[in-house]
């Protein structure tokens, strides 16, 4: 069994990209709940894509033109893969740091503004519910766009790195985890090590 197929690898602690609870406290809009607990992991749902298929509708009524790109990506955009019940989307658009050229629209048709991170590729993330959503909005460029996208794409077609990184999240949702961030932050070692593979084979 080669080592991309041990699905009973070590899962690693918290290290990669730690995000200190000042750096949370610095770039969220409004009020940041703590998590306090694990974290849900769901099975793969079929209904994920068309739930994505909806939001996107909604996006593209309310910015037209103004979208660069529109993406499904996170887990969720992975058949087979169980996940947060979440719906990750990309939105590219001119400028991510123009706020007015897209917030105000977005919470029009209900999201809400929780994350700007400008010195992180100029990050916005809005949220929505009905269905739970994050919205990542980036400019042209970006290398995160490039790196959802490989990921997303990789793991959807190597069952070797989806049954890893599911075992991944899996172990480590069941720990406790004061923010949901810390939990996304001890991936990191087995998204990089994923994202080596991928561009290695791109």
């Amino acid at each position: 069994m080669s080592e991309i197929d041990n699905t009973h690898a070590k899962v690693p602690e918290a290290v990669g990209r730690v995000t200190t609870e000042e750096q949370l406290q610095a770039v969220t809009v409004g009020e940041r709940k703590p998590l306090n607990g694990s974290v849900t992991i769901a099975d793969y749902d079929p209904a994920w894509p068309e739930l994505f298929e909806r939001e996107a509708e909604k996006i593209r009524a309310v910015l037209g033109e103004r979208i660069v790109l529109l993406e499904h990506v996170g887990s969720t955009s992975v058949p087979g893969l169980a996940a947060k019940p979440i719906l990750d989307i990309l939105l590219v658009v001119p400028s991510s740091a123009d706020e007015a050229a897209y917030v105000s629209a977005l919470e029009g048709a209900g999201y809400v503004l929780r994350i700007r991170e400008p010195e992180w590729h100029e990050h916005r993330m809005l949220k929505g519910d009905n269905p739970a959503v994050n919205l990542h909005v980036f400019s042209p460029g970006s290398p995160e766009v490039e790196r959802m996208l490989l990921f997303r794409d990789w793991i959807r077609r190597n069952e070797s790195d989806r049954l890893v990184y599911e075992h991944t999240k899996r172990e480590l949702a069941r720990k406790t985890w004061k923010y949901t961030q810390n939990y996304a932050d001890a991936k990191t070692l087995v998204v990089e090590e994923i994202l080596a593979r991928a561009v290695k084979e791109a």
